[in-house]
Formats: structure tokens, sequence, C-alpha cells
């Protein structure tokens, strides 16, 4: 158990860095902003995880790497006001129900987790797991990320693809799947690469390189969990983006809960100005996309005007498409480029 041992000692490290400069957080000319409202941690605990992973010269269970891994990834996570709970699966259990996201209350949900099982015949219910996470995902509001601990592998039960599929169909845009993989044969890899593909977000990351290569593990976590955009003005804050499906600009509502955290801050800071920034993908006309980027903008200002923001507070513009935040060569691209971004300025 040295890896496991070295690492305890590493997340020590990093947390007295966390208490003598207050944040690990990227340097202050970049402002964090979250994709999603919610982080579930999800640790795949069945038979074939209890077997040594074929890697790191098969010195290691999967679960302890698993284990590992997720403790990592807890200590990398900016505090961008989530909220957050740790379940396993296989069997499926709750460790820390949905709340308030906080580093040392994942911790401590993490730690008791049991490394030290037998195989049980090797049954791997993968898909009954993720079955079981509905009724969590059903309770949530806005967007949820599924961070996967799992070798990929099922042989018993619904098909484990099969059932993540279902829940991205019932969830849409609000449901992102990002995995690190543990596996370590065909099955289990083909499986685990379906599995990240289908929200669209492509998150996926093998358990080595989270492991090893802290760059790998920060793309990792931007990839799902939140994006860095330039504060080039210490006047002007980020708050959110909100996104829209392709060639339209009514607001779905996913986003109402972002829409009605901007209100509230508008409220409680009457003194500032509300701007409203649309944009659009690259598909179609520079003229077209430029009355569909201040469509964009102008509904989310209807929004704020009926919810009780003056008219006059609120500027919009629109950019059409001609300020990409990501490659619109990519479906996840266009569709972090279909958006309107709500910022808040003092009023001159």
């Amino acid at each position: 158990m040295r890896l496991f041992s070295l690492k305890k000692m590493r997340f020590i490290v990093i947390m007295l860095v966390v208490a003598l400069a207050g944040s690990v957080l990227p340097a202050a000319a970049m402002k964090l902003v979250p994709k999603v409202d919610n982080i579930i941690f999800f640790v795949d605990h069945s038979g074939s995880m209890a077997m040594t992973y074929q890697g790191l010269k098969n010195e290691y269970t999967k679960i302890l790497l698993a284990k590992d891994a997720a403790i990592e990834v807890n200590y990398r996570i900016p505090n961008l006001n989530y909220k957050s709970g740790v379940f396993t699966f296989a069997p499926f259990e709750q460790l820390s129900a949905m709340a308030p996201y906080n580093q040392t209350a994942v911790h401590d949900a993490l730690s008791p987790i049991n490394v030290n099982y037998p195989i049980y015949g090797n049954l791997t219910p993968m898909g009954p797991g993720l079955m079981s996470l509905d009724p969590v995902l059903s309770g949530l509001s806005g967007r949820t990320a599924v961070i996967l601990f799992t070798d990929g592998d099922d042989n018993l039960g619904i098909d484990a693809v099969t059932e993540a599929t279902a829940l991205q169909a019932k969830y849409g845009n609000r449901l992102c799947f990002m995995v690190v993989s543990l596996a370590d044969n065909a099955h289990g890899k083909e499986q685990v690469k379906k599995i990240a593909a289908l929200s669209g977000c492509h998150c996926i990351i093998e358990v080595e390189e989270l492991l090893n290569n802290r760059n790998a593990e920060d793309n990792f976590l931007r990839c799902g969990l939140y994006e860095e955009l330039a504060d080039t003005s210490s006047e002007v804050v980020i708050f959110r983006s909100i996104y829209f499906d392709f060639d339209k600009s009514n607001i779905k509502p996913e986003f109402i809960p972002v829409l009605d955290e901007g209100v509230a801050v508008s409220k409680s800071k009457s003194n500032q100005q509300v701007i409203l920034e649309g944009h659009t993908d690259s598909v179609g006309s520079v003229e077209y996309n430029q009355a569909l980027s201040e469509r964009r903008a102008n509904s989310v200002k209807a929004y704020f005007v009926k919810k009780g923001i003056a008219s006059d507070r609120i500027t919009t513009v629109g950019y059409g498409k001609s300020r990409p935040r990501a490659d619109n060569a990519t479906d996840e691209g266009r569709r972090l480029n279909r958006r309107v971004e709500i910022k808040f300025t003092p009023m001159n």
C-alpha cells in the first residue's frame, strides 16, 4: 500500500499550501467559472475492481487506485459553489448526501471505502449501479457532472452503456459523465470510451495519467467542471454563462437556476450594471449569427426584467460568431460557443 501512503502525504502538503496561500487556483488574471452545479463522485466497488490493475507493475488493486484517484481529484477541485455527493455502486451506497461542496467532507466520505474485499465471483453489475443513480439525479437542479471511477467491466444485469445512454437521454446536456478509467482489457476500455462520449463532454483520463501528470489531471477537471476566462478588468465580474441549442434563442429550463442566481446578485448589488453578451457557433453567415446572438442576449434580458431588474440597468450586446470560446470543429466546442455571458460592472 506504499502508493496510497505517499499520496496521503502529498495531500497533506497540498492542504498546507492551501492554508498558507489561501488558494490553489490559477493566476489572478484568470477567472474560474463553473460549468456544472453538482458533482457526484461515483466509485465502482464491484468484484472486478478488487483485481490487480494490469499496469503500474501489477502492484495495486483497481479499487485502491480508484480510491486514491478520487481523493486526489477532490483536492484539485476549486470550490465554485458546487453541490457534491459521494456514492459507490456494486453495491450502491450513499457515502455522503448531496450538499454544498466541502473538500474535507468529501475526503471523510471517501476515506472509509474498503479496498480489501474478495472478488465475489467476479460479479460486476455496473449497469444496475448506474440505474441506481437516477433517483439522485432527478432530485438535482442545474447541470451535474458524474465523475465515474471504473474499469468498465460489467457482466451482470443491464449493459452499462445501455443504462448510461438512457440516463443521458433523460437528462440531456444537464448530465456529463467524466470517466477516470481503470480499464485494463478490451471490453472495459470500449465501455468507458462509449460512456464518456455520450454527453459530448468527452472527459476521460487513464488512472495512471491522473496520478502522475498534474497538467493532464487539471485538463480533465477543466473539461467537465469549470472554465478559465480572462479577467481583463478588475472592475468587471464574470458571473456565469448559459447555453443554447443550435439556432435557438429560447432559454432552456435547466439554466433557470443560473438566471435566478444572477437576478439575486443583481438585486444585492444595485449599484452595478448587468452586461449580457450573446454569442453563437460558427455555423451560418456572419449576418445571421449576429442577429441570433442579439436575440439570445435579449432573451436573457427579458427574463431579468420579468424578475424585477430595471431595464436601464441591463446592457445587451451581440458578438455573433466573432468570439468563440472553444473549438468550433467539435460538437462540444460549438455547444460551448452558443452562449450568453453574464457580467457585472460598476455603473458610470
